[in-house]
């Protein structure tokens, strides 16, 4: 076995397909697609869905399609298009063929011609409220519509009035003739098209009047494009009757094959596409690519690798049963990604000054420092050390509160990270009572050495004040303080934006960077010393300085509090 074979993932949809190789079924190829709606931005859910349909072609030498399921123009957005494609690339896929469920609308139209002439489908007059009604319930049966048995003529010249755009929206509907009986609900003469007046599709613009639903344009356009295994998520097992029935009775040759998976839920956000619009639209986030989003867009501004969430949908596998992921999970997966590939770089969010006094005036230090300690081809970079540098004020106390405080306290030693060993000899304050600055002494013969006779414990980062890049930081964190918004919104009837985490977002407005920053690229990730693993914004301040985001922290500061 290769080692490509080996480390190629297990699931029970591969086991279908392989099974479907060995078998010679659909003359043993393997042709995928991935449908998504244009109405909105992909999120980690749909990453999923595209490393499971793009993976599965890559690895039995099929193919996969990108196919836009626009049959709600109302909806839907060349912006949507644009980003939906952006995303998949940047994932690092590539499709076989571009199509819109669009591209099919005469032929979907023909088919529901072929449907009436068969007597199996039939144009409606209830509104919606009456089929409702008459649909029945999961223990009721349904009742068939008064227009149910019109003849084939007379619903043929109906559709067709329909075509014509003679009726307002909502005035009539084509339903499939199944059976109003069935105790599968999707099965009681579900709608095949409806009417919808005065939209402009991006793509075929005011030549349809009438869209076919989801359920009739799916199955069809499969077939169309040959697909052989229909990948989709659990909430359609229901539908795969409706979409056999549908291509049974059809005059297409290829029987495509649905298999559902679980779909992905995670922890402290949420994955429904119509809740993700409601908070860009209410401003409760900045926009589709703000950080704290699922969205691929958000992820990636925020510093995620494409790598990272290939691996994270890799780890959680595909299985029928579905479940809650933690986040852990995937901040653990970009954690692993960049602690091997991010570059480091010291940075000072809380600044506190220290004059080293006995440091020479005007002298400066170029250090040779790695830029990742355990990756030496990555190489080296140069660090200014002068005298005056800032360190963070959360590494100073005038006293230690306990001995696990290992940083600088008053009269106490601290190794400043890649460069000398320094001593707090006295504390500057303001009238306030506040630090605001420290004089300090060096020891000169410190610099890659230990010092002689004492042992000095701490190490701290910091960075030269003269040469520092003032920088504005954002600390992103988990968008929602509750595990599972949705299911406690419905539980205690609250609206799931209650449970936003206020401290979601704190901006950071005096930092400072080390000045190999000064010219890092946009969408560049690094870690910062001690901090976490931060990206450089696109964007930047009204002042025009640099923004960074925090990917994520160092270690889960989550795992206590979720253990209680």
């Amino acid at each position: 076995m290769s080692q490509a074979e080996e480390n190629k993932p297990s699931n029970f949809i591969r086991h279908i397909i392989e099974a479907d190789i060995a078998a010679n079924k659909n003359a043993a190829k393997v042709v995928t697609r991935f449908p998504p709606e244009p109405n909105g931005y992909l999120h980690i859910g749909h990453a999923k869905s595209i490393v499971l349909n793009f993976g599965v072609a890559q690895d039995y030498q099929g193919s996969c399609n990108l196919r836009f399921d626009d049959t709600n123009p109302h909806k839907e957005d060349e912006e949507f298009i644009d980003a939906i494609k952006a995303d998949v690339e940047w994932l690092g896929f590539n499709w076989s063929e571009q199509h819109f469920a669009s591209d099919y609308f005469q032929k979907l139209y023909d088919f529901a011609v072929e449907l009436i002439e068969k007597g199996l489908a039939y144009v409606d007059e209830l509104n919606a409220e009456q089929i409702r009604e008459y649909r029945g319930t999961l223990k009721q049966a349904g009742k068939n519509s008064p227009y149910r048995d019109r003849s084939v003529e007379e619903n043929l010249d109906l559709f067709k009035r329909m075509r014509a755009g003679e009726f307002a929206d909502g005035e009539k509907l084509l339903r499939a003739k199944i059976d109003m009986a069935s105790p599968n609900m999707n099965m009681r003469d579900p709608a095949l098209y409806r009417i919808r007046h005065g939209v402009v599709h991006h793509q075929t613009g005011t030549e349809w009047c009438i869209y076919p639903m989801y359920d009739f344009t799916h199955p069809i356009s499969d077939a169309i494009e040959g697909i052989t295994h229909s990948l989709c998520t659990l909430e359609f097992a229901d539908h795969r009757p409706l979409y056999d029935w549908l291509l049974d009775n059809v005059s297409i040759d290829c029987h495509p094959q649905q298999i559902e998976f679980s779909r992905l839920n995670l922890q402290y956000t949420v994955m429904s596409k119509r809740k993700l619009t409601q908070l860009v639209e209410e401003g409760l986030v900045e926009g589709w690519d703000d950080p704290r989003m699922p969205t691929i867009a958000g992820m990636r501004r925020r510093g995620y690798s494409a790598a990272s969430i290939r691996e994270f949908c890799l780890r959680i596998g595909i299985s029928k049963s579905e479940n809650s992921v933690e986040m852990g999970m995937l901040e653990s997966a970009i954690r692993d990604d960049l602690n091997e590939h991010a570059e480091r770089r010291m940075a000072v969010l809380h600044p506190l000054k220290i004059v080293i006094e006995n440091y020479p005036q005007g002298q400066i230090e170029e250090l040779d420092v790695d830029n990742h300690p355990q990756q030496p081809e990555m190489g080296k970079r140069k660090i200014p050390f002068a005298r005056e540098i800032y360190i963070d004020e959360e590494d100073f106390l005038e006293v230690a509160p306990n001995k696990k405080f290992k940083r600088l306290v008053a009269g106490g030693e601290v190794r400043l990270r890649n460069a000398y060993v320094i001593k707090a000899e006295e504390v500057i304050k303001n009238e306030q009572g506040d630090i605001i600055e420290l004089r300090c002494s060096y020891d000169a013969a410190t610099l890659g050495a230990n010092p002689e006779g004492r042992k000095v414990k701490g190490v701290i980062h910091w960075v030269s004040a003269e040469h520092a890049v003032p920088a504005e930081i954002r600390l992103y964190d988990r968008l929602f303080s509750e595990p599972s918004p949705d299911a406690r919104a419905n539980k205690e009837d609250r609206a799931f934006t209650d449970f936003l985490n206020p401290d979601s977002l704190r901006t950071l407005t005096h930092c400072y960077l080390e000045p190999a920053l000064a010219d890092a690229e946009k969408a560049m990730t690094v870690q910062f010393e001690r901090e976490g693993y931060f990206c450089k914004d696109p964007a930047t301040t009204s002042d025009g300085k640099p923004i960074w985001n925090r990917t994520v922290t160092l270690r889960d500061s989550w795992a206590k509090l979720e253990k209680g």
